[in-house]
């Protein structure tokens, strides 16, 4: 069956280890964590850091990666089970610490499926192998004549069993075998990949057991509220805090000072004045009754509205040219029957996850502990020890369920805060947002504005593309003076676009920061998304053609570009999501009076998605009917959360396309709640139709974001197809129409 090396539990690390990117199937190889030695006794077979197995047949299994209702938490661990060929009703799961033994934690960008799915088969397969190894040594036969199935291993020359549990002390014992022996199973012998499996947690999610950040409680506890200054980096000139400290519960009032980040990493905390309080409502209370003189700062003069003039000349004017750019546009737009030219605009957005950003610190003497619900728990520890000069193995980071994150909660400014205080007032203390603080204090999805000028051939085909965008960089928050989207934000649809075009030019544009920003669920692929779509549609509508077959001759011959990862671009199926879209829409038919229909496509994350989107408008009030989306994602994990996935994709995307914008006056964010920042509710709510290509035999790709960037593009091409009125700007409320 395999080979079984003779080694050390030391050189275990150095077996295990997969590259340099920190993916590691057993334990770190960071050079402060070299010395790790999975724990071994003989009432426990612990092969590696992510399987325990008792000898009552209990399994536990460790997820590395933030749930945060994306269902992470089940099936990376699934896959685990799968290759160790045991009963998913011995399974339990623990949620990782944050800590670099586990790899990689961070949980956002579309990547825990695809970048770890392999390492964790490889866990179950191995801890397979040595069960199997176990008990063809006490059987004395060969390992061949083993095999593992349901708990068990099962003599195939005797059909003798052996339960897992009763293997544990005698496994425990067994060489580990050499990462290039371990074989992974077949797609079509999979047991729990590519099925449907209920969550590990759906109990306590339905009875409200489940622990959020907020739900943690530690004896002798405080709570703080935060008044942070309405103007992104603005401080505190005085404080008038009497009327505060007089409510019922509130024992202090700390002003607390920004924390600066160095440049290029980390993300600090805005500062401000802290209420502590023995209650949450008496610290919420006490803020509000704080009188507070702020030093506004330069951003005080920032105005979304005038911000938005300023980059809509911009981008009529040339910009810097991106690499990737070909062929002799003007030329194209001299010979061209047609010229279309279009601008357009998606405003800052926020994340709002119903969670509010929260965090539970104990600052002990020499060590510190947190507990929160966070994205990226590495990063928070790094800052706790960078900005308080904590040796990092003295700091534990508790990772909560997360109640949403969407981006937000990769970013520890509210841990940091947490310990700060903490430090202050010597005591655990839980540091709660409100939703005002959470609106008006975030890391922002960018604005951008875009500008796109195309031509027409004789032969309705697309001979000219030129594009400028301008939008403020999520660089600028770590290296001030970022004023032009980064490689990495450009490469989100803007320069790698699917279609196959002869003259092709792409330009960047200034864009200045005057407020924190962030990345946001999709990140980039909103603002491409939305424009490129947008644009095809207008195009489309130019050369006379049907919208479908218009992205079909865009995307041009079947070809495949191979990139810098093992995800190359395959642009045959691009076409078939969106053959697929048309087919399962009934594209075409002839639809109910006041009803259009609208189709957008997009690549991100390395998936293929198009999205099919049917409105009816009576009287400007506008009501999205169907939408049906398919996705290409290769090898599915779990069908269930794949559906789910795009099902919220496509909810989060009506909320940014129907209501989603952020402005500023004076410096301050406007928005203050769901009542200023709406969210798509039950009953705006469309029949949604999610299709899976079964492509088994290709590398996982992301689920979580790719279904957003289409739903507004697809939403307003809909609009066009039932009324001609043609939207180059979202929210649809700003554009006068109603949803009520």
């Amino acid at each position: 069956m395999s080979t079984i090396q003779k080694i050390n539990r030391r050189d275990f690390v150095k077996i295990f280890g997969l590259t340099s990117t920190g993916i590691i199937l057993g334990c770190s190889i960071s050079s402060d964590n070299k010395n790790f030695i999975p724990t071994i006794d003989g009432n426990t077979f612990s092969p590696n850091l992510f399987i325990e197995i008792h000898k009552d047949g209990k399994i536990i299994l460790i997820s590395s990666r933030s749930e945060m209702g994306q269902g992470i938490k089940t099936s990376l661990t699934s896959a685990i089970a799968d290759e160790l060929e045991a009963d998913w009703s011995y399974i339990f799961v623990k949620q990782a610490m944050g800590h670099e033994k586990y790899g990689n934690q961070n949980t956002d960008g579309s990547r825990s499926v695809r970048t770890i799915l392999e390492p964790m088969r490889k866990m179950g397969a191995a801890a397979k192998m040595m069960l199997i190894s176990t008990a063809a040594k006490k059987w004395n036969i060969c390992e061949r004549d083993c095999r593992a199935e349901n708990h068990y291993v099962i003599n195939t020359k005797t059909n003798e069993k052996i339960f897992y549990g009763d293997l544990v002390e005698l496994a425990s014992k067994v060489e580990i075998p050499a990462d290039e022996t371990i074989k992974l199973k077949k797609v079509a012998d999979f047991k729990y990949i590519g099925k449907t499996l209920k969550s590990i947690d759906l109990t306590d999610f339905t009875h409200g057991t489940a622990k959020y950040g907020m739900d943690i409680r530690i004896p002798n506890m405080k709570f703080a509220a935060i008044a942070r200054c309405p103007v992104t980096f603005g401080t505190v000139k005085s404080v008038e805090s009497s009327n505060a400290e007089k409510i019922l519960g509130v024992e202090k009032v700390i002003q607390l000072d920004r924390i600066v980040p160095p440049v290029g990493q980390f993300f600090g905390a805005l500062g401000g004045v802290a209420v502590i309080a023995n209650n949450t409502w008496s610290a919420f209370q006490g803020k509000l009754s704080l009188y507070i003189e702020w030093n506004y700062g330069e951003n005080q003069t920032f105005d979304t509205k005038k911000f938005k003039e300023v980059l809509t000349k911009r981008v009529h004017e040339k910009g810097k040219l991106v690499p990737g750019s070909k062929g002799n546009i003007t030329k194209a737009f001299d010979d061209a029957s047609k010229v279309i030219e279009a601008s357009y605009h998606v405003p800052f957005l926020v994340h709002t996850p119903m969670e509010v950003p929260n965090a539970t610190a104990w600052f002990q003497e020499d060590k510190v502990e947190v507990w929160a619900p966070l994205q990226d728990p590495q990063t928070a520890r790094a800052e706790i020890a960078h900005f308080f000069e904590i040796p990092i193995e003295k700091i534990t980071v508790n990772v909560t369920f997360l109640g949403g994150g969407f981006g937000r909660k990769s970013k520890s400014d509210f841990v940091v805060e947490a310990v700060a205080l903490s430090k202050k007032i010597n005591a655990p203390v839980q540091v709660v947002w409100t939703r005002e603080d959470d609106v008006k204090h975030s890391f922002y999805h960018a604005t951008s504005v875009q500008y796109l000028k195309g031509s027409i051939d004789k032969n309705g085909l697309v001979s000219g593309w030129l594009q400028r965008v301008a939008m403020p960089s999520i660089v600028s928050s770590f290296k001030p003076m970022s004023d032009y989207a980064s490689g990495f934000e450009l490469g989100q649809g803007f320069t790698n676009n699917p279609y196959l075009i002869e003259n092709f030019r792409l330009e960047n544009v200034k864009a200045e920061a005057k407020l924190r920003i962030g990345w946001m669920r999709s990140v980039v692929h909103i603002h491409s998304g939305f424009a490129n779509n947008s644009f095809v549609d207008e195009l489309a509508f130019a050369a006379q053609k049907d919208p479908v077959q218009f992205h079909l001759d865009l995307i041009g011959d079947d070809r495949i570009i191979e990139g810098k990862s093992n995800h190359p671009y395959d642009s045959k199926r691009m076409k078939n999501v969106l053959n697929d879209t048309a087919k399962n829409a009934k594209w075409g038919r002839k639809l109910p009076e006041n009803h259009g229909i609208g189709i957008a496509i997009h690549y991100s994350f390395y998936s293929y998605v198009a999205t099919a989107v049917e409105v009816s408008l009576i009287n400007n009030k506008v009501k999205v009917e169907h939408i049906w989306t398919t996705i290409d994602c290769g090898l599915v994990l779990n069908k269930d959360n794949v559906i789910n996935q795009l099902e919220g994709a496509a909810i989060f995307g009506m909320s940014l396309a129907l209501f989603g914008k952020i402005t500023t006056k004076e410096g301050a964010v406007e928005q203050n709640n769901f009542f200023d920042y709406p969210m798509t509710r039950m009953k705006h709510a469309p029949k949604i139709t999610v299709h899976i290509i079964d492509n088994m035999s290709k590398p996982p790709t992301g689920v979580g974001e790719p279904g957003v960037p289409l739903i507004a593009p697809a939403i307003c091409n809909a609009i066009f197809n039932a009324t001609g009125i043609r939207i180059r700007q979202i929210p649809l409320i700003d554009q006068g129409f109603d949803f009520e």
